[in-house]
């Protein structure tokens, strides 16, 4: 396997660890305002991806790839609403842990990670074909 064949596989590695993470994140925004149905039911709680390297026995080359999905343990906000069915006995609701300023900003992020390594890939393609034509 060459050098820019490898360098490809580290950047899908990336690309797939940045897609996990993107739905992660697409999750967490879709529940920013899943509460629970009865008082004292937690709401949503947000989720974080964690990352881990790893060496590829094939190749050697050192890979990224999704260690774990965690929840975040940070508090739930209240939010005065005595009528929700949630509502416990002073009239709060808990609310979710997740800031979309926040998951707004791990979006960009890893969108700009995964079209990093897009481009390696893309990089490495067109590095092989140029080999290859001046193989012919």
């Amino acid at each position: 396997m060459s050098n820019l064949s490898i360098s490809a596989d580290i950047a899908v590695s990336g690309m797939k660890a940045q897609s996990e993470r993107l739905r992660i994140i697409s999750e967490n925004l879709a529940n920013a305002e899943s509460v629970g149905i009865r008082p004292g039911e937690d709401p949503y709680r947000r989720q974080v991806v964690t990352f881990q390297n790893y060496v590829d026995k094939e190749t050697g080359a050192e890979m990224v790839k999704v260690n774990k999905i965690v929840k975040d343990e940070s508090p739930f906000e209240k939010k005065y609403a005595p009528n929700h069915p949630a509502a416990d006995a002073q009239g709060y609701v808990s609310m979710p842990n997740v800031n979309p300023l926040i998951e707004m900003m791990d979006m960009k992020e890893a969108q700009r990670s995964y079209e990093a390594n897009l481009s390696m890939v893309q990089t490495a393609r067109d590095m092989n074909s140029k080999v290859l034509d001046i193989l012919k």
